[in-house]
């Protein structure tokens, strides 16, 4: 039998930094993590650098049925106070762009940091580790573990989310959190690549790996960045990102030419280049081959003299509202983070606790809060965290 004040399911950047949190309090803890090592999808993220967290972290960089609920812990917990850690342990980082901090070298160092900080405080870890029953008694939790009971005073639930199964993500947070009586925000994938329909794939399928900047909208949501045409449909940074607020039915509204008044740069052109191709001087801004795709889906590919300027006004219209018509995602195989979760409502947003159960708490992405792309996630694993860790 093992008996501690603190048992924390899941070993990922939440459960972590909850059990650093907890140790130093000199609360006995016990992390329990199904797979075979900790901080799995740390070690994968950025490119397996690690993009640990962004400069500018504000409320507004995350969705929720509550969009207030993450302001208390992300305000007690900044991207300053990680930084700080991540200096003490001597990691060279750098900030590659819109505030994103990665570390030079791989992300290997910022588990090891985490696995230090546990160790210094007293902190127990136990892998390959598989709940297989948890009751409720009077003071606390009973657990049965592949590694034999546990009693606890206090249940820390960051099992994660359902994104990536194969580094072992399952929903037992959420059957967790339902069976204790709480509700579940309904989850889908999120930061993931959206796929096109047969008909659309025949139109943009063979420009496979051609990649330009786009200024994507959708329900709200609206980031500029790269887009990428892939074999299934379209990726890259812009899609990853409208891809949490996009749902099935949804149009994809792009400004193909976000840093360009296309209509000036139109007129321009059939006064200098009047003979001159539409789809040639569309090559000029955006790739050749989608530029000739473009003229073949919507536009005659005529001389420019040939276009009255109303003709123009309309290209440039259409350039700068290109609709894309997705029907899905690539789903949880390769999305980044889910969005939905345990419902906020039933949580305190300073504790991270349960207001049915006492001594119980959710954190992490478990949690109905899901971040933008670029070290968001992480920083709400690493606020979430810390605020239980200073309580339970």
């Amino acid at each position: 039998m093992i008996r501690c004040d603190v048992v924390i399911i899941g070993g990922g950047a939440a459960g972590l930094m909850c059990a650093i949190e907890a140790g130093k309090r000199r609360r006995r803890v016990l992390v329990i993590e199904r797979s075979d090592q900790v901080g799995k999808k740390i070690l994968i993220s950025g490119g397996g650098r690690c993009n640990f967290t962004n400069l500018h972290v504000t409320p507004h960089n995350f969705l929720s049925a509550n969009p207030h609920f993450c302001k208390s812990a992300l305000a007690r917990y900044s991207p300053l106070d990680f930084i700080a850690m991540v200096e003490r342990h001597g990691i060279a980082y750098h900030e590659k762009e819109l505030g994103q901090l990665f570390c030079d070298l791989s992300a290997k160092v910022v588990v090891q940091m985490l696995m230090d900080e546990c160790r210094q405080a007293g902190v127990r870890i136990e892998v390959d580790c598989v709940v297989s029953g948890i009751e409720r008694t009077s003071d606390g939790f009973a657990l049965e573990t592949s590694r034999g009971p546990v009693d606890t005073s206090a249940l820390v639930v960051a099992s994660g989310g359902l994104s990536i199964p194969k580094m072992g993500a399952t929903g037992f947070g959420y059957e967790l959190a339902k069976r204790f009586g709480h509700s579940v925000v309904s989850t889908r994938a999120a930061l993931v690549p959206l796929t096109f329909s047969e008909n659309e794939l025949a139109r943009y399928q063979d420009l496979s790996g051609i990649g330009l900047a786009v200024d994507a909208g959708c329900n709200g949501g609206r980031f500029t960045a790269p887009m990428l045409f892939t074999h299934r449909g379209v990726s890259g940074p812009a899609i990853l990102q409208i891809s949490s607020y996009w749902q099935p039915g949804d149009e994809l509204v792009m400004n193909l030419l976000p840093n360009v008044d296309v209509l000036e740069w139109l007129v321009s052109r059939q006064q200098s280049r009047p003979e001159a191709e539409l789809k040639t001087v569309l090559g000029e801004l955006l790739p050749k081959r989608l530029a000739q795709r473009l003229c073949e889906l919507a536009f005659d590919s005529r001389p420019l003299r040939q276009y009255r300027a109303v003709e123009l006004g309309t290209i440039a219209e259409r350039l700068q509202h290109w609709v894309f018509y997705p029907n899905g995602t690539e789903g949880y195989r390769t999305a980044e983070v889910t969005l939905g979760g345990v419902n906020t409502d039933e949580l305190s947003s300073a504790t991270m606790a349960s207001k049915k159960v006492p001594r119980l708490y959710f954190i992490g992405e478990v949690v109905d809060v899901t971040g933008h792309l670029g070290g968001f996630n992480f920083q709400w694993a690493w606020a979430s965290g810390h605020a239980a860790g200073q309580v339970v």
